[in-house]
């Protein structure tokens, strides 16, 4: 277990490097969309887990299905199919990016205005016009792009490129928001900017063969290996969707309590959204190695990697929770001033914080759950959190009237149900060689 644990902070460490930058940069972000003031920081607040989902299917989601099926050829010694696979991600990457570009960049105010009302989608629509409409394909591209980095195991190639789009960020989004006076519009910009220097650059870099092998880009798209990136990819991207829908729905939940309270949840919701870059950092080789040790068949190997790095991520998890729980103002009052909104926000903190060791765990085995293409259970935890999140925060708050403070122990509750559901799926009843593939060996 110790060689285990060794192999995947060796591959986790760059990562996580990353992780720590863009944590840092994301309160950095929040902290500026604060002092634009409180509606202000709803409006960013609503925006937000549009972009966390776009980020987490990119990087995470879709692209840890680049990741596991790139591992898995490269485990098998298939490495022209790595190489093909290659401009079969760019296609999904271009076609998901798409996507995002069209519904939230013409469409914000409509989006907006349904969720929290229409005094906070005044702010959040310039925003997310900004930020979708130039930024959503060049972010899906550089994410899949270090996607094939860490297939090949280049995780810290894939970091160097990454850590200057991270750096580069908070001083121009300053820039362009303050100085500028461009405000949250100014954000979406920087965005955009960052993301489209980092997919040139990692579009170079992969060019060369940064993978450890060089892309084949003059080959017919074939339908196999689409499937390869989108059996893992496309239940991945439906996890995160559902993951952000949960906090969207919460959101829409608290906003009849006003745009104070949409804000301080904004401030409690972040501590999960900075939780999920540093879990990634331990996913991230999860997916690799685990998708290497499925690919050559050795099952005992992958569970055990797997359980490895979940105990690494659940402790770093509860740690960063249980802190933020028991002190909760002084983390709230880093994003705002208003005496109102760092109440709200310190009472949602004090329920969810500890919540979240159950959280860092299921995080780890979702990625570990891609490199093994195990992707059912997954599912299942996802679809437990939203339910209990929303049909429980309805039942704790309005049918038990216990109001926010309802609404807050059903999104710790769920949070707990992610984690415990993926967790009692690594086992070898269901983690091993599907029935087919054993009977033809």
């Amino acid at each position: 277990m110790a060689v285990l644990l060794r192999r995947i902070l060796a591959l986790a460490a760059p990562t996580t490097f990353i992780a720590l930058l863009q944590a840092g940069g994301q309160l950095i972000e929040t902290a500026l969309a604060a002092r634009q003031g409180t509606i202000a920081l709803a409006g960013w607040a609503m925006v937000l887990p549009f972009v966390l989902m776009m980020q987490q299917m990119s990087a995470g989601a879709m692209g840890g299905g680049v990741v596991a099926a790139t591992a898995r050829a490269l485990g098998a010694g298939r490495r022209e199919e790595a190489s093909a696979l290659v401009l079969h991600a760019v296609l999904i990457a271009l076609a998901l990016g798409g996507v995002f570009t069209l519904a939230l960049a013409a469409f914000p105010a409509a989006i907006f205005t349904t969720i929290g009302g229409p005094a906070a989608a005044a702010t959040a629509a310039p925003y997310a016009a900004c930020l979708f409409g130039l930024g959503a394909i060049p972010a899906w591209l550089a994410n899949t792009l270090a996607s094939v980095l860490r297939g090949g195991g280049k995780h810290g190639l894939a970091a160097m490129v990454i850590s200057l789009q991270a750096l580069a960020f908070p001083p121009l989004a300053w820039a362009l928001m303050e100085p500028a006076g461009l405000g949250l519009p100014g954000l979406g910009l920087a965005f955009a900017a960052t993301q489209i220097a980092a997919a040139v650059s990692m579009a170079a870099v992969v060019a060369r063969g940064g993978a450890g092998f060089r892309p084949t880009l003059r080959v017919r798209p074939h339908r196999d290996l689409f499937v390869r990136i989108l059996s893992v990819g496309a239940v991945a991207c439906a996890m995160a969707a559902i993951a952000n829908l949960t906090t969207i729905l919460v959101t829409a939940r608290i906003a009849r309590f006003g745009p104070t309270a949409v804000a301080a949840y904004g401030i409690s919701a972040r501590l999960e959204f900075l939780m999920v870059p540093l879990a990634f950092g331990v996913g991230s080789a999860l997916t690799a190695l685990v998708g290497r040790a499925a690919g050559s068949g050795d099952w005992l190997t992958a569970r055990r990697t797997a359980w490895a790095g979940a105990g690494a991520a659940f402790l770093l998890a509860a740690s960063a929770g249980t802190a933020t729980g028991l002190f909760p103002e002084p983390f709230a009052r880093a994003f705002s001033n208003d005496p109102a909104v760092v109440a709200i926000a310190a009472r949602a903190l004090g329920i969810i914080g500890p919540a979240f060791g159950g959280f860092g765990l299921g995080m780890a085995l979702y990625f570990a759950s891609m490199g093994a293409g195990k992707m059912r259970w997954p599912a299942a935890g996802a679809v437990s959190r939203i339910t209990i999140a929303v049909l429980g925060g309805w039942l704790l708050g309005d049918v038990f009237d216990l109001g926010l403070d309802g609404q807050f122990i059903a999104v710790a509750a769920g949070i707990t149900a992610y984690g415990a559901v993926i967790a009692a799926s690594v086992r070898p009843g269901i983690w091993a060689a599907p029935a087919a593939a054993i009977s033809r060996r």
